[in-house]
């Protein structure tokens, strides 16, 4: 199979972008992973196929493959880069597009400027929908009025992984503060969070460093891929869990997140809010692959 594709990133989290609106493009779990090679393959976070929608008024379907080869839920990044990739050729002339993925539904825009902005929907709490196990385990609340749950984890031997906050955006997050994310272990740390018996779906590890009451520092080892370097989705987990744990300002409820790979704009105008994301997408190249 001859495959043509574009190669394209937000933030630096790089994809592989695949049209499947003219004839239909299915993957096995190692094409993908195939694709995603760095080194046998053209290199990338996560394989997005862009796909026609039969649902009244939604605009085209979209699927996400990990580097791993798994199909998962959601990815605010490619988000951005689907909707710049749909413009771009031509498949639609709207600048406001509705998307749909295997869980979602997404409206996207994209600004005069060539930046992306996702309503990337309401976040979601409760342990069973994240999922998290949260049987038998005691948080601890922080933060304003009730307060928010950090959550003690600890690895099979019983030794202290530290506290998380959890919570799904599309897909399952688990929020750890730091004091410098630049020294912090997400090499050794984020793995064991993603694999924790905790979370049966496995889990997105992000790692923040508040740096004043609308500015964080990110990262994020992601499920099935490792660490990336932006994570569109981890970092709308990391400031909605921060403002409802009285690290970030809830009152402008609008923080500025430095990724490795860029900068991208969150805002979570209230708590029953969808929550927004604005950042950049870019074309890398074109190309075709023999799989």
């Amino acid at each position: 199979m001859r495959l043509s594709f574009t190669k394209m990133h937000g933030a630096g989290n790089d994809f592989v972008v695949l049209d499947g609106t003219r004839h239909p493009v299915e993957l096995t779990a190692a094409q993908a992973r195939r694709l995603a090679d760095r080194r046998f393959g053209i290199g990338a976070d996560q394989i997005l196929v862009v796909e026609t929608s039969t649902t009244p008024g939604v605009d085209f379907r979209y699927r996400i493959f990990n580097s791993s080869g798994d199909e998962v839920e959601h990815c605010g990044n490619g988000a951005r880069c689907f909707v710049r990739y749909v413009h771009a050729r031509g498949l639609t002339r709207a600048r406001r597009v509705k998307v749909e993925t295997v869980n979602n539904l997404l409206e996207l825009v994209l600004q005069d400027d060539g930046r992306v902005t996702v309503d990337m929907n309401r976040p979601v709490f409760e342990p069973a929908l994240i999922p998290f196990d949260a049987a038998g385990l005691t948080p601890r609340r922080a933060g304003p009025g009730a307060g928010f749950e950090l959550w003690p984890l600890v690895d099979a031997g019983g030794r202290p992984l530290g506290e998380v906050a959890t919570l799904s955006m599309g897909n399952p997050h688990a929020v750890m503060r730091v004091e410098d994310v630049v020294a912090a272990p997400v090499a050794v740390l984020g793995p064991l969070i993603e694999a924790h018996a905790r979370f049966p779906r496995k889990v997105n590890a992000g790692f923040v460093q508040v740096l004043s009451p609308t500015e964080i520092q990110l990262r994020v080892h992601e499920r099935g891929a490792g660490e990336t370097l932006a994570c569109g989705t981890g970092a709308c987990a990391a400031v909605v869990a921060g403002i409802r744990l009285g690290w970030l300002d809830a009152v402008r409820r609008r923080v500025t997140v430095h990724t490795r790979g860029g900068d991208l704009v969150i805002e979570w105008p209230a708590d029953d809010a969808h929550v927004l994301m604005t950042g950049p997408a870019e074309f890398v190249f074109d190309g075709e692959i023999e799989l």
